[in-house]
């Protein structure tokens, strides 16, 4: 399966590590104009560095509406519509699980800021251009912690990631008539940045034996495992799989 990206504009949120990275490298080799954004300045610079000269960083919050308008208003004006949208950015915000009455409003708006709100500012933001030309990928990248439950125990993760992938199924029959598809990775436990490693070691041995033995693998993925999909469902490949929420995560 030969899948090419040359002359399309994609754009990548939480591209400063992790899947993010990989997403866009992927996306960079098969000869897309790759727009990378993240709130991590230093990340985002190196991932632009890996990935080649038609990778282009945006430093942004995808929690504030209007940096984000700015941001693919710009992007548009530079290169055009966006073809492909993926929004990665997410995580715990350096929180940790802890009992529900101990979560302050705070704490729970942050989370829900960066992997819901961010998911729906940019596709609102990108479907107008989308329109346009009939034509556009949206991918979101959520949780297995929101289909079943967080590893972390943290409520405002596994609440935002469940209604991102509900999110997902509205949009795909929103824009549907303007052959705009929308989809949704759920990824497994991967070690894919230092928010994860810090987990993984704080699991300790028997901890990460339980893990991998609940696998049907019985082993970890990578983040080329997450790209794997992502690059299928940007694909003209899946030009008629909408809605649909796929779990990379070795079988559970």
């Amino acid at each position: 399966m030969n899948i090419d990206f040359e002359g399309k504009v994609v754009v990548v949120t939480g591209a400063a590590h992790g899947f993010g990275r990989a997403i866009a490298q992927a996306f960079a080799s098969r000869g897309a104009a790759v727009h990378v954004c993240d709130v991590n300045a230093a990340g985002l610079e190196e991932t632009v560095s890996l990935c080649g000269p038609k990778t282009y960083g945006h430093v942004l919050d995808v929690g504030s509406r209007s940096a984000v308008q700015q941001t693919v208003a710009a992007i548009e004006t530079a290169g055009g519509a966006i073809d492909v949208l993926v929004n990665n950015a997410g995580g715990v915000r350096g929180q940790v699980g802890r009992p529900i009455e101990e979560i302050s409003e705070e704490d729970w708006q942050t989370i829900f800021d960066v992997n819901l709100s961010g998911t729906f500012f940019m596709a609102q933001a990108a479907a107008p251009g989308m329109k346009r030309r009939k034509y556009g990928r949206i991918i979101n990248i959520s949780s297995g912690a929101g289909l079943g439950i967080s590893l972390t125990g943290i409520q405002a993760y596994a609440s935002a990631k469940a209604g991102q992938i509900g999110l997902t199924r509205q949009l795909a029959h929103e824009l549907g008539p303007w052959d705009i598809t929308v989809n949704n990775v759920a990824p497994g436990f991967v070690r894919s940045n230092p928010t994860t490693e810090r987990q993984w070691e704080a699991m300790g041995e028997e901890g990460q034996a339980r893990l991998l033995q609940n696998i049907a693998l019985k082993r970890l993925g990578t983040p080329d495992d997450i790209t794997a999909m992502v690059m299928f469902f940007a694909s003209d490949y899946a030009g008629w799989i909408s809605g649909q929420v796929i779990s990379v995560d070795g079988g559970k």
